[in-house]
């Protein structure tokens, strides 16, 4: 690369630029190449002066000429443009230059102009340009974050991982190669222009111009961090005029993508607009774009930050590109440390918070205060903070004077602080985010003779400029009690008060404010005037209350109904009680009001339910009531035995223990025309009243069906239609039976019922299983007959689920313990049947149904 002489103009890259003669001369040439014409000349060969066209020349001529010049006068405006350019490039270069050669000077000990040859004879040594030598010499002098994140580039590129786009270090704007400055030259002159700007405004856009968009970002804003937590515009560039001027103030606790950075201490990156939704300049110039917000940290507080916007998405990038964006924001740092820009109060006032009217703030504090100084190490980094002042009402945990907290680091008066209770860790935060720290019970440690003392306090912090406000306030146990019962009044509704009859003075909590409806502004009600604030209906009431207690000097209580100023009504409860002196004078009164409205309303609500509740109960029972009645009426539940055809028959009838439990089982034993004996029993599916007027249904048509002279299961058949046709979804079970007295035959048919047990001597067994579906399920149903001969001494039961049915065994077990009980023959049928009511164990509070028969 040539070596450049010092006085010649600089490109961005350290390549020496075009001569100005040379561009000069060069001008006509650039022209005619750009002029649609080509060569600059007319047709006719001839030159025209400008703007100037010949009459004598056709149309076309003239037009070709308007052409030309347009062209001409184009390229001269780009022309100047570069011109413009390298100028800046050689102006920001030149400074890196004379930085260079001042390094030298103090080195070798030379005159500047020594230095210059120096200077260019090290650059053709290292086949470099004057202007990546300079950066280097600036590097090695530095040794800054500037520095740092131009050697980790270096040594990652001298490892062959300068790839792609994207891997190179440099982010979406390129690598480092090419026509494009290096890194280092790029750092440092956008350091130097931030340097030599007046305002953070000149910095963004020598960030943006230098630094950022070789990366690829389109805009850059620079934010100013003001100690009441809000956000300043400082400075901003590539975002539009009208968009910066709508963001120049972001109050406190708005949130934002800046504000994410200034209360997390640390860079947050947004890849995609789905990362965050929170709001941000630029938002509308740039949808889809990437941003990042960096701190900008000045000696552990951070000052700013710094806002970069890419036009896109962005893949995450390496650490090298996250050392050069925060040496950026440290450059940000710098200018606001160096050059802060007006607060922007909504006022328009600018606070001056220095340390002297701090300390006499922190003495008109009844709470003890401290005043907080950082301390910065050899380096100028926050190592701890310095008690600048202690005010004049403190109280120090361990007992301590103020002389020996005064002057001390915080750490070393409180070595405990940096443990669990972390308060030098939220006075650190403060100071640096200058967002404010409340916290009403914080546990904090002292060190008393090497003894640990807990205490708790109620503690704030708050940055005021450069210092820490921390103020703290132990809670005794007059405090902690005060606290106690303040909460339960509130939680109770309760407000106290205490009127001076004497001078008229009146004293009322917070919370008695709040149940009248008044603010704490406002005068206190006296107890005389409480009658105009009471419902008419119950003066009478707060009329025998003041009687009571101010005339017969007694304690009372009563409730009334509050006629508070908005309107609303509260039902309150009121007691107080006298107070009098030595002479047993009445000098004041004092008592309490507690709001019970929410239980008035709550037992109001309670009655009507009861109430309700009372009227369903009664309805109910007078619904069972008449079911019981009717279903007694077609079934007594006792009836005396019959005798018919050698059949002695008795049945037995057990209603439910419960009367909403009424249900729909029947019996039945009759003697037809026929002279055949009809035995039955059946169970409809439900409870109360509309299963027994469907029992009644079935047991009817069962009778006028037998009549009929059909078997069993034809009869059953027909019933089933009856209960599927001609009833309201009835189902039921039963079980028919025929007894022919000539023959001493018993045919028999089930519609899903337990069959019949036949006891005979000393066995006892069910009848086989015959096949029927329940009543009322299907249309059309067939139904299988058995017959059965009965003998001398034998004895039938028919019964329903009610007398085995239980919860906790299946229905075989149920029906083998009924066979254990039916086997003794010896007794009659009637002591038989009482003796299976006897040792029944069902328990699903079921009617039951036995019929009994036993043959002679």
């Amino acid at each position: 690369m040539d070596t450049q002489r010092p006085d010649e103009p600089v490109r961005g890259d350290g390549t020496p630029s075009a001569a100005p003669e040379a561009a000069a001369a060069g001008t006509d040439t650039a022209a005619g190449a750009a002029a649609p014409g080509g060569g600059g000349l007319v047709p006719g060969g001839r030159r025209p002066y400008e703007g100037y066209v010949y009459e004598s020349r056709p149309r076309q001529e003239s037009e070709d000429a308007a052409e030309e010049n347009l062209g001409r006068l184009a390229a001269t405006v780009e022309r100047l443009r570069r011109e413009v350019r390298e100028a800046h490039a050689a102006a920001e270069g030149r400074a890196l230059i004379e930085m260079a050669k001042g390094i030298l000077v103090e080195r070798l000990g030379c005159g500047p102009a020594q230095a210059a040859r120096q200077l260019d004879t090290l650059a053709d040594q290292a086949g470099v340009s004057r202007l990546e030598l300079a950066a280097d010499l600036i590097n090695q002098a530095a040794r800054d974050r500037l520095t740092e994140a131009a050697q980790e580039f270096l040594a990652r590129a001298r490892q062959g991982e300068r790839g792609s786009r994207g891997t190179d270090g440099e982010g979406q704007g390129g690598g480092d190669g090419g026509d494009s400055p290096s890194l280092s030259v790029r750092l440092r002159t956008a350091e130097s222009g931030a340097l030599a700007a007046d305002d953070t405004q000149a910095v963004a856009e020598s960030l943006l111009e230098h630094a950022l968009t070789p990366l690829g970002a389109m805009a850059v804003a620079i934010w100013a961090a003001g100690t009441d937590a809000s956000l300043t515009l400082a400075g901003s560039a590539g975002f539009a005029a009208e968009e910066a001027a709508r963001w120049h103030y972001v109050p406190p606790g708005v949130a934002t993508l800046a504000r994410r950075a200034l209360t997390e201490r640390r860079a947050v990156w947004f890849h995609s607009p789905a990362d965050s939704q929170l709001p941000t300049l630029g938002r509308r110039q740039a949808p889809d774009g990437c941003r990042v917000t960096v701190p900008a940290d000045n000696g552990g507080r951070i000052l700013g930050v710094l806002e970069i916007c890419w036009p896109g998405p962005l893949e995450p990038q390496p650490p090298q590109v996250q050392r050069q964006l925060e040496a950026l924001a440290e450059l940000c740092a710098h200018t606001l440390d160096s050059r802060p820009p007006a607060p922007a109060d909504p006022a328009g006032v600018v606070r001056d918070q220095g340390v002297s009217e701090l300390v006499d703030f922190a003495d008109g504090l009844l709470d003890p205060a401290l005043v907080l100084v950082p301390h910065r190490d050899a380096e100028g980094r926050l190592a701890d903070f310095r008690v600048h002042h202690v005010s004049s009402n403190f109280v120090d945990p361990a007992g301590r004077p103020r002389a020996a907290v005064a002057g001390a680091l915080v750490t070393e008066a409180y070595p405990l602080a940096m443990g669990e209770s972390g308060l030098f860790q939220k006075i650190e935060h403060v100071h640096a985010t200058g967002e404010s720290f409340r916290a009403e019970r914080m546990v904090l440690r002292a060190l008393v003779g090497q003894v640990p003392l807990t205490v708790e306090a109620a503690v704030s912090i708050s940055r005021h400029g450069e210092n820490v406000l921390l103020i703290w306030r132990v809670q005794d146990e007059a405090a902690r009690l005060a606290s106690v019962l303040q909460h339960a009044q509130r939680l109770g509704r309760i407000g106290g008060f205490e009127e001076n009859l004497v001078t008229g003075e009146i004293l009322w909590n917070s919370q008695l404010f709040a149940l009248h409806g008044l603010p704490p502004t406002a005068a206190p009600i006296p107890l005389e005037q409480l009658p105009a604030h009471t419902h008419a209906d119950d003066e009478a009431a707060i009329g025998r209350f003041l009687r009571t207690l101010l005339h017969h000097r007694r304690p009372a209580s009563t409730a009334f109904r509050l006629r508070r100023t908005d309107g609303i009504v509260r039902h309150i409860r009121v007691v107080a009680e006298p107070v009098a002196d030595s002479a047993g004078r009445l000098v004041a009164v004092r008592g309490a009001y507690q709001d019970v409205s929410a239980q008035h309303w709550t037992e109001v609500a309670l009655g009507a339910t009861r109430d309700q509740l009372a009227q369903t109960e009664q309805q109910a029972a007078e619904r069972n009531r008449m079911a019981l009645q009717l279903q007694r009426a077609i079934m007594p539940p006792t009836r005396g035995p019959i005798d018919a055809g050698g059949l002695h028959i008795a049945v037995r009838y057990r209603p439910a223990e419960k009367d909403h439990l009424v249900g729909g089982d029947w019996y039945d034993a009759v003697v037809l025309p026929s002279g055949q004996v009809l035995l039955s029993v059946g169970d409809v599916a439900g409870h109360g009243i509309e299963a027994a007027t469907g029992m009644v249904v079935l047991r009817n048509a069962l009778r006028g069906l037998a009549t009929t002279g059909a078997g069993p299961a034809q009869i059953l058949s027909w019933l089933n239609t009856v209960a599927h046709h001609l009833t309201e979804n009835v189902t039921a079970t039963a079980v028919c039976g025929l007894y022919d007295p000539a023959t001493r035959t018993l045919r028999w048919a089930r519609a899903g019922h337990p069959p019949p047990v036949l006891v005979r001597g000393e066995r006892a067994g069910a009848l086989p299983l015959v096949g029927g579906l329940l009543l009322g399920a299907v249309p059309e149903a067939v139904y299988e007959e058995e017959r059965l001969t009965l003998e001398g001494g034998d004895m039938l039961l028919m019964y329903t689920d009610g007398l085995i049915e239980r919860r906790d065994r299946s229905l075989q077990e149920s029906l083998d313990q009924l066979l254990a009980v039916a086997r003794d023959a010896d007794a009659t049928l009637e002591k038989q049947l009482d003796r299976l009511l006897t040792y029944s164990n069902a328990d699903t509070d079921d009617d039951t149904c036995i019929v009994g028969v036993r043959m002679s």
